[in-house]
């Protein structure tokens, strides 16, 4: 997939996300934002209670879109027969579109009323939403290739060096600003990240990075190279400070994305197991929807 199909890929996403939760919360705001007690006089009310057409739909929709979010993403993943089918980025960003509007699908569902056993699936839900956000945040401070398995420890180091060659000896960037990014990227300042503070770390080092390429355009400024040569050092500059912080940082988020599954999957396992057993139980007792 080339950049610009994969913007339109990633695009789509986010316009249907965006749209299809204003257009349902437009539809039934009036009936979303009444009381309980109030909500069987109103027209839409027929409509959007959670066995109701529409709102029984979404609930339908909704599960059947994590599920599937959540199938297509495994097979991909650990499927050998599969691993050439698109790259494994892609198929993360369709598992996360799937298992996030389809959350939404199912907040309408419930018409934002949930007790007994389905609140524990509901917040079983949330929870792996928010933690799916946390783990998308770890998983891309992980370099990885394009085919999305992860970059080894000895191939960043042999990335990292070959940058700085090009930069000091093609690109003649001076042994002074060479220095200060080593000293920046020092692996030994990542050896003391703590999960509490890794997010406050990480908004420090990218502040830390844009000053120093603030500092390195201010001495291109005074040099007499080309429109090209500027960009090209300045690229090469900011990828070798991006890899020196994932060779840093790599052991930490990889403890950390290995620490997140332990707590992401429990909630989601915990959220299927109630989801079926709801759907069951409305089988059972004669609820149905268009068939």
């Amino acid at each position: 997939m080339n950049k610009k199909l994969h913007t339109i890929y990633i695009w789509s996403f986010f316009t249907i996300g965006i749209l299809v939760t204003v257009l349902l919360g437009m539809n039934g705001y009036q009936y979303y934002t009444a009381s309980v007690e109030n909500r069987v006089f109103l027209p839409q009310h027929a409509m959007l209670k959670p066995s109701g057409l529409i709102g029984h739909g979404v609930g339908i929709l909704g599960s059947l879109m994590m599920i599937a979010g959540v199938a297509v993403y495994m097979v991909r993943k650990r499927i050998r027969t599969f691993f050439k089918l698109g790259y494994l980025k892609n198929w993360l960003e369709l598992h996360i579109f799937l298992c996030s509007l389809g959350p939404v699908l199912v907040l309408y569902h419930t018409a934002f009323k949930f007790g007994g056993i389905v609140a524990v699936s509901f917040w079983s839900m949330v929870a792996v939403v928010l933690s799916g956000v946390v783990g998308r945040f770890l998983y891309v401070q992980i370099p990885h290739t394009i085919q999305g398995q992860e970059i080894s420890l000895k191939e960043l180091n042999h990335m990292n060096e070959n940058l700085t060659f090009h930069l000091k000896n093609d690109l003649t960037v001076s042994d002074k600003l060479i220095q200060k990014f080593n000293e920046f990227s020092s692996h030994d300042k990542y050896k003391r990240i703590k999960f509490s503070t890794s997010f406050l770390f990480l908004i420090k080092d990218y502040v830390g990075i844009k000053i120093l390429l603030k500092e390195l355009k201010s001495e291109l400024n005074n040099s007499s190279l080309s429109p090209k040569q500027y960009s090209e050092i300045i690229k090469t500059s900011k990828d070798k400070l991006i890899i020196s912080k994932r060779i840093g940082m790599l052991r930490t988020m990889q403890k950390f994305f290995k620490y997140w599954h332990i707590v992401h999957l429990p909630f989601a396992i915990t959220m299927f197991v109630i989801m079926f057993i709801h759907v069951g139980v409305t089988i059972a007792f004669g609820y149905k929807w268009i068939f």
